[in-house]
């Protein structure tokens, strides 16, 4: 790619961050929610709470978030339940993976489809700050952990 194309994308890829931290998708509290769980992270004081509904079918049928944070935490968040929305408690855990590895910019992302990819290569660009890619991934492992029984987390989210 050249230069010119990779300015154009990077400035892309910021604007949809942008527009997903100012404008959250799926924000604020879940009533009858089947699954809770809170995270933290202590570095930065980003704190999220992701509400969600299983369904019978074993899909999350609803998907919420709530907190406070960065930009990037947000967006992130933002992008989560957008995307985990009709899909398996096992096809969430495969994405959740998949984005793991792209935002830690390891080589042979698996686990996401090309638009799965697509969607998520914006925050692909967090890899380059170290510090930055345990906000991206706060939300997801917030998730993951209502989807394993809610438990409440106050430890810093993982990113290894």
């Amino acid at each position: 790619m050249s230069d010119m194309t990779d300015d154009s994308l990077r400035e892309l890829y910021q604007e949809v961050i942008l527009d997903h931290s100012k404008h959250p998708r799926h924000f604020g509290p879940l009533e009858h929610a089947t699954h809770n769980a809170h995270g933290y992270n202590p570095l930065c004081g980003d704190r999220i709470t992701v509400h969600l509904v299983l369904g019978a079918d074993g899909r999350i049928a609803h998907i919420k978030f709530e907190g406070r944070g960065c930009a990037i935490s947000q967006a992130s968040a933002s992008l989560m339940t957008d995307m985990l929305t009709g899909r398996t408690a096992a096809e969430a855990e495969k994405l959740m993976d998949g984005f793991l590895h792209l935002v830690k910019g390891e080589e042979g992302v698996t686990g996401l489809g090309d638009d799965d990819l697509e969607t998520l290569q914006v925050m692909a660009g967090v890899s380059a700050f170290p510090m930055r890619v345990k906000c991206a991934t706060l939300a997801w492992h917030t998730m993951k952990s209502a989807l394993e029984g809610g438990s409440r987390s106050n430890e810093p989210a993982k990113t290894e």
